[in-house]
């Protein structure tokens, strides 16, 4: 018997990664706003197979949330800290 030749259609089709479809091009640590939809309520980074990141994308996002963290932008068990403003 000859195997069967799997067709194109029955591959699953590859999601776009969120972040270049949004034209984000750098991902910078102070950007809190697009950090935080990588973030859950409980300050866990999302992994990628639930984000749709690319690997070099969810690398640049998991680095800058570290670096954000780190310098107090973005709280280590909360997803977002909001600034207040002294006015």
């Amino acid at each position: 018997m000859a195997k069967k030749k799997r067709k194109q259609a029955d591959r699953p089709q590859r999601r776009a990664c969120p972040v270049r479809q949004a034209g984000v091009e750098e991902v910078d640590y102070k950007d809190i706003e697009l950090l935080k939809l990588f973030i859950t309520e409980k300050g866990k980074i999302i992994p990628r197979r639930i984000s749709g990141l690319s690997s070099r994308s969810q690398k640049r996002i998991t680095g800058a949330i570290k670096r954000a963290r780190n310098i107090a932008l973005l709280s280590f068990s909360e997803g977002y800290m909001p600034q207040e403003s002294n006015e």
